[in-house]
């Protein structure tokens, strides 16, 4: 369970990183086309724009499953870190609906989410089993 622990971790910070691309690449995508004389309006979408919402909500489900397995595992400060991971995803999806009301918190919702890859990341390292601890064969 640890190995599921640790690889979940790793799969968020990761998912993350796709995101922070996916935003860009929603960002230049939105620019081109106005440059190119696209109507830009409720119904314009994008491939980064909807892969972002998508994957918004895959990190989501992946928070709750890093929850569950920090519960079935020994790793240090594990279930902490995975209850932070899930606040932190909370608050993530609190943010990204505020800006569109208020666009400049929009800023929160991009430090946010690397503060969810962060966590994330550090709950991925803590499942790592010391070499010391490994029996010598």
């Amino acid at each position: 369970m640890r190995n599921v622990y640790r690889i979940v971790g790793m799969l968020i910070a990761i998912a993350v990183a796709l995101q922070v691309a996916s935003i860009a690449l929603s960002g230049f995508t939105i620019a081109k086309d106005a440059n190119n004389g696209t109507a830009i309006g409720a119904d314009y979408s994008n491939f980064g724009e909807a892969y972002h919402s998508i994957a918004g909500m895959v990190i989501g489900l992946l928070a709750l499953v890093l929850l569950i397995a920090s519960f079935m595992t020994d790793v240090p400060r594990g279930r902490t870190l995975a209850g932070v991971v899930v606040l932190l995803v909370a608050l993530q999806f609190v943010l990204a609906t505020v800006s569109f009301g208020v666009p400049a918190l929009g800023v929160l919702h991009g430090l946010n989410g690397l503060a969810v890859a962060a966590v994330a990341s550090v709950a991925s390292r803590r499942a790592v089993v010391p070499k010391e601890s490994v029996p010598s064969a």
